[in-house]
Order: C-alpha cells, then structure tokens, then sequence
C-alpha cells in the first residue's frame, strides 16, 4: 500500500450522490458516473457507507476504480452482517466477500471503518483485538466504538487506544455536538438527532491519519463555532506531519460541501500553502453560461 502524503488535509463528505447539489458541486446534467467523478475532483475522500447496508456490484466497482484518481480514500464501512454481528469474527463469510468485493479499487480503498454498535464495550475489547489481528494486513483501518466506557479517560480507553496504536489502526473522531446544539426544528435535524450518537469528543490521533466525523446543524455560521477546535487541531496535525481527515454532515448534507469549503478556507489562513480547494463543476458550469445582452 503507498504511504499517505504528509502535510495535507483530505476532506469528505458522508456521500458523494445528492440531489440538491446538482448544479453547485456537480454539473447540472451530470449523470451517476459523472457525478462521483466530479465529486472526486473536489473532495479527497468519501464516507462508503453504502457498503454497510450491502455490497456494490462487481461491475459498480469496477468502474468506480476507473473513475477515482489514484490519491483518493474509499472509507469503506465492513458490512453490519459483520459490525453488529453476535460476535465480531474474522472467519464471518460476509467480511470475505467484502475484501474480494472492494479488492479492485487497490490504494483508493480504505482506510476501511469498522463502526461498533453501542452495545459493545470494554468487556469485548479482547474480542475486537482478536478480530483486529486477524484482518488482511494489506489494507488500513480504523474503529468508531460508540459504548459510554470507552470515553470515560479511564485505563479501559487508555487500554484500547494503546492496543489501537500498536497496531496502526486509528480511533475515529465522532462529533456530533452541532447538531445537539441546534435549536432548529426542521425534519432533518430532529430525525439527526434521535439517529446520531451523543457522545463525549476525544480528540487524539493515534497514526498518521486522524480521522473526524463531524456532525453539523443547519446553520453553517454556527457550524463554524464548533469547529474552530479542529482548526487548532488541524494545524497541530499537520506540524507534526500528519494528514487529518474530516468528513462534514449536516442534517440533510445539503450544506455539507459548503461547511467544508468554509472550513478549508479558514484553514488555509493558518496554514501557508494549503492546496485551496477546486472551484466546483457547478460552478464553472454556470460561470461558462453566456451572458445574455440586456434588451434595453
């Protein structure tokens, strides 16, 4: 596997496929294909979280290999058939036709997620290093546990980010404290906030790619607020020549390319030659309109 690049922050966001950015981050007339292409333009990663719920077609990942520039992160999630399993085995059928599935897209795979439902806590965590130390070796990881004793600064989390570090693997950063602090009643954010975990931020990197969840409200002026933390931490990262990644929800990802753009740009006044983001599709697509001549 090649090493990541230092010095770069990758950004992503939870799908690359949304409707309401056509016109904006993708082409107006921009079809399936295009539109992941178009994604993979502006943004250095995307959350694969279609491959939890079910594995993508051969053909589909074939040609998203075709598609994804080489430098690019599919952070694929292992499969719930196998997360939220009775017991996390390595020799679970599901976690094999998952690696012969994903195989194809090579470097552009992974790190791979491995998200654990909240009912898996320190008593297990033997259990999750056994599964751990049985993965292919040729692929990156890293594990989100959502149980409340893994976040209590106590020698149980002490336990599992040491035992994550040994083994390279990273420990992801879930924040969901936007969302929870927004006093919107629109749909999207109260479905948010019943669906999404409410858990304490502990931010620490425990490889050369931290990786941050970050879970936003509506409103993206007040999104900003809560992530200044990560700023300071982004910069911190980066001086110590890791490559941060930070993936941008909102209730509705509508606003999600947007806070990210706002974050980089932010970013970018701290750290001197931060690659600024690409202009979006969309946007050269509505710049290259001509401009009609007034009537009068």
């Amino acid at each position: 596997m090649t090493t990541p690049k230092p010095s770069r922050v990758v950004l992503g966001c939870p799908l690359w496929a949304e409707p309401a950015w056509r016109g904006a981050l993708y082409r107006s007339d921009a079809d399936a294909d295009q539109r992941l292409q178009q994604y993979a333009e502006v943004f250095g990663a995307v959350e694969g979280n279609t491959t939890f719920y079910a594995l993508p077609s051969a053909v589909t990942v074939a040609r998203w290999t075709e598609l994804l520039p080489d430098t690019f992160y599919f952070c694929a999630k292992l499969p719930r058939e196998v997360s939220h399993a009775e017991r996390l085995d390595p020799r679970n059928p599901d976690l094999q036709r998952f690696f012969q599935r994903m195989a194809p897209l090579e470097q552009r795979l992974g790190p791979i997620w491995l998200q654990l439902p909240a009912r898996f806590g320190p008593d297990a965590l033997g259990e999750l290093l056994r599964f751990l130390d049985a993965l292919p070796t040729a692929w990156r990881y890293a594990v989100e546990v959502r149980h409340a004793g893994f976040f209590l600064k106590n020698e149980a989390e002490r336990q599992l980010n040491r035992q994550l570090h040994e083994r390279g693997i990273e420990r992801l950063i879930f924040d969901s404290r936007a969302v929870f602090a927004s006093n919107s009643d629109d749909p999207a954010t109260l479905e948010a906030k019943t669906r999404k975990p409410r858990l304490p931020v502990h931010a620490l990197a425990l490889g050369p790619q931290p990786a941050v969840r970050f879970i936003g409200g509506m409103d993206n002026h007040a999104n900003l607020g809560f992530l200044q933390p990560w700023l300071d931490k982004c910069v911190q990262w980066l001086a110590e020549g890791r490559e941060p990644m930070l993936f941008m929800h909102t209730p509705d990802n509508r606003l999600a390319p947007e806070l990210a753009r706002l974050f980089l740009q932010q970013l970018a006044e701290r750290v001197p030659g931060l690659e600024p983001m690409l202009t979006w599709p969309g946007e050269r697509e509505l710049a290259e309109q001509p401009v009609q001549d007034a009537l009068f």
